[in-house]
């Protein structure tokens, strides 16, 4: 790991062998004591954040699945600039309308919720960086100066009604937020390991929400291993089903150019069939991108027969992670 990625997982304590309550705790702690503003730690306003369009960090890199194409490489300097700028843009806004999501979603959780409970004051503390995620997604997108539309016009009409799930069905909306921090966490920590140079916006955003969010994943983890202990029969298998579906579904909204992204960049079908995850490297991010999920999955016991086809149907099976954000092999 670089020693940007070093510093942006400083902010995750050390939390293993303590009890659920006792775990909620360090990490509301954690965040009193580390967190960042989106105004006050990113010098928007400095001379090395200008955006410059002819600026060679917008070139996508090779990690990129768009941007390891022969179809993206072959194209002028100046398409190359403009799309990479678009995509950079793109994500930030679909990492913006998960955390508003996200927000909504905790917010339906909590609001019936009992005096004295350490995961209201974690959540609210979560909630709170959510907020400021959304305000530094927001203004990179404004300072990237591309008019972007974020996730597909689906996912954005059903957003709304998807925040509802956060009271009666909780369990499944803990898998979603998984199914939308995951993919984008391993995104950015792959990029930050690469040592691929990128614009100050970029690495600066991907810094500060790659070390929130490691809080927030081990939130939603220690969650969903709490609440397993109360799971039945009926509901861990039913839950088995739906969670690799979450989990694939989501990930293409936050990882897959929408149509409309498709149309306004001239990106043809054929390179999107074979990108969208038909190639061997391709294949091979999918897979390595739910590594940590799969691991939650064995514990949780959502790993059965019927199940481990459906990781295989949807493209995502492979072998788990032994620890949270175990370094993939390069080899496909």
């Amino acid at each position: 790991m670089t020693a940007t990625a070093d510093r942006a997982a400083e902010t995750l304590p050390d939390t293993e062998g303590l009890s659920f309550q006792d775990t909620l705790n360090v990490l509301s702690e954690a965040s009193v004591h580390q967190h960042f503003d989106a105004f006050l730690d990113i010098a928007w306003d400095s001379p090395e954040f200008a955006v410059d369009p002819d600026d060679p960090r917008w070139v996508l890199p090779k990690l990129d699945p768009l941007g390891a194409t022969e179809w993206y490489q072959s194209l002028p300097l100046e398409r190359q600039l403009e799309i990479g700028r678009y995509r950079y843009a793109n994500i930030m806004k679909v990492g913006l309308q998960f955390e508003q999501v996200l927000i909504g979603g905790v917010m339906s959780h909590l609001i019936g919720m009992g005096n004295n409970r350490a995961e209201f004051r974690y959540s609210t503390h979560e909630v709170t960086e959510e907020c400021h995620h959304t305000q530094m997604f927001q203004e990179a997108v404004n300072r990237i100066g591309v008019d972007v539309h974020g996730g597909p016009k689906w996912f954005v009409k059903v957003a709304p009604f998807l925040c509802l799930a956060g009271g009666p069905l909780t369990n499944v909306f803990f898998i979603g937020i998984l199914a939308g921090e995951e993919p984008i966490d391993y995104l950015q920590k792959m990029l930050l390991r690469s040592g691929h140079e990128l614009h100050p916006i970029v690495e600066r955003v991907m810094q500060i929400h790659v070390a929130e969010e490691a809080r927030h994943i081990s939130f939603a983890h220690s969650y969903l291993v709490e609440r397993s202990k109360d799971y039945g029969r009926a509901q861990r298998f039913g839950l088995s089903l739906a969670y690799p579906v979450i989990m694939r579904v989501l990930c293409d909204v936050i990882m897959k150019p929408s149509r409309q992204m498709q149309k306004e960049l001239g990106i043809p079908r054929s390179v999107m069939r074979e990108v969208y995850w038909r190639s061997p490297q391709s294949e091979k991010l999918l897979r390595d991108t739910f590594g940590d999920v799969r691991m939650l999955a064995d514990e949780l016991g959502l790993m059965n027969v019927v199940s481990r086809r459906i990781w295989s149907a949807l493209g995502i099976k492979g072998t788990s992670s032994r620890f949270r954000s175990e370094p993939k092999s390069a080899a496909v």
